[in-house]
């Protein structure tokens, strides 16, 4: 079984110029990964846009580039953003106020064409309920991405995916936030749309299985029992460690 990832990063750090932003960006790239995200929001919006252009330019001809906000936008703040990112071919704009601020994301609709994406800080299936009916949201682009290791249990997660597709929404639109081996092992056994990778990042608990490569922006799934933890050999030995 395959299953589409992205790369997730592009991190602040003090000393952290565009350049070093650019190579960890095309290092994504070179491991097989098609989609590409970075932060926003941590410099002003000029200082962003120069980021942004920066990436777009190292990457734009491998790679898609989705852009995340981690919900720090008030709704003028993201408006501001949302009128000047309409101008860059983004994969998404992911997450751009307080998550269960539904005026704000519904807001952002009437400025912002593109794909957005938001849900990872939405746990339950009221919330998933109340985004999808006042948070204007749009089946035919928009992405959620409610986490299925975090929303109360699988059982709630299937609840959530009921509430999608009641609401007229395909279960491919998930991509679940969660770079790690149970997320992307529920989003493949629920067929959803992919799921989020960390592919450096939180070690040894981000990435995949050890000999697990991207190719093409998917990854096809080891012949692993249940979540397969011990297929990744820092990860089962620093499990093992907390159990002693």
């Amino acid at each position: 079984m395959k299953v589409f990832v992205y790369a997730a990063d592009g991190y602040y750090y003090p000393g952290k110029d565009r350049k070093a932003l650019c190579a960890e960006m095309h290092s994504y790239i070179d491991r097989g990964y098609t989609v590409v995200k970075m932060k926003i929001g941590g410099a002003d919006l000029a200082e962003d846009q120069r980021r942004i252009e920066a990436v777009l330019a190292e990457v734009g001809d491998y790679a898609k580039l989705a852009v995340d906000a981690n919900g720090c936008f008030n709704l003028e703040s993201a408006i501001a953003y949302a009128k000047a990112l309409t101008q860059y071919p983004l994969f998404w704009f992911e997450e751009p106020g307080d998550p269960l601020d539904y005026r704000l994301q519904a807001t952002l609709a009437e400025f912002y064409t593109g794909p957005m994406a938001t849900g990872e800080n939405l746990f339950s299936h009221q919330d998933a309920r109340n985004l999808l009916r006042y948070g204007g949201m749009r089946s035919d682009r928009d992405i959620l991405q409610f986490d299925c290791a975090l929303s109360y249990g699988l059982c709630e997660y299937g609840r959530i995916l009921d509430i999608v597709t009641s609401q007229g929404w395909s279960s491919r639109r998930c991509i679940p936030h969660g770079g790690h081996q149970m997320s992307l092992n529920i989003a493949a056994g629920l067929g959803l749309g992919g799921n989020e990778s960390y592919p450096d990042l939180f070690q040894p608990y981000g990435g995949f299985p050890d000999g697990v490569r991207v190719e093409g922006g998917y990854i096809t799934m080891p012949d692993l029992i249940g979540i397969g933890f011990e297929g990744k050999s820092e990860l089962y030995a620093e499990m093992r460690a907390l159990a002693a």
